[in-house]
């Protein structure tokens, strides 16, 4: 699997999604959730293969439900919307491994109220704060994805060095053949776009 960071869930997005021949937009979303659902799964204490079909059943529980999405804002943010159906997949992943009970996925149900704390051995008490961590990962990395288009190469070379693998300023400086202020002015323009479009992916999962 290939992913391009966490796409944005911009409204126009999610109504596009409504048409399932528009793959553009699908991939768009598959591309920039596979990762959040997969890794989920695979701190729940699913395997390499049942995480991947987690990953398949989200995506396909979300084209059947995404109508519900569209016309009722009060089920909630898309977040959380989100990780109850991943939630669900990874509960049908748990009962498949009970003997005799190798069924099909269950279609999505408002009424339907299994949670990962009944699955025996589920492997991780609390859901919720693993799709958190893994929520605030994947929009940091998509923040990051965005913000390397947007700005100039070089600027964002120099805060890469820096700030994400930590190296002095001099050395920096040295390696890349710029100033020492010229690595501060980087960190700081780049570090403002980022927490710009930091701002945005979240406000967008709302």
């Amino acid at each position: 699997m290939k992913t391009t960071g966490l796409a944005a869930t911009r409204r126009s997005l999610i109504e596009r999604l409504a048409d399932w021949n528009d793959r553009k937009h699908w991939q768009e979303f598959f591309d920039g959730y596979w990762r959040l659902i997969y890794s989920t799964a695979r701190k729940s204490g699913l395997t390499d293969a049942e995480a991947q079909e987690v990953v398949q059943e989200t995506v396909i529980t979300v084209a059947k439900n995404i109508e519900k999405l569209k016309y009722d804002p009060n089920r909630g943010s898309f977040k959380g919307w989100l990780l109850q159906i991943t939630r669900w997949r990874i509960v049908d992943q748990f009962r498949k491994r009970e003997p005799g009970n190798a069924k099909a996925p269950r279609t999505t149900d408002d009424r339907l109220t299994a949670t990962i704390e009944r699955v025996p051995d589920a492997g991780v008490a609390d859901i919720d704060a693993v799709w958190e961590a893994e929520w605030k990962e994947n929009l940091f990395e998509g923040a990051i994805a965005r913000v390397k288009k947007k700005v100039d190469a070089k600027q964002f070379q120099i805060f890469d060095c820096y700030v994400r693998k930590e190296w002095p300023a001099q050395k920096v400086a040295e390696q890349l053949k710029v100033s020492v202020g010229q690595v501060y002015l980087a960190r700081h323009r780049v570090g403002a776009a980022l927490k710009k479009e930091i701002r945005a992916l979240e406000k967008a999962g709302r």
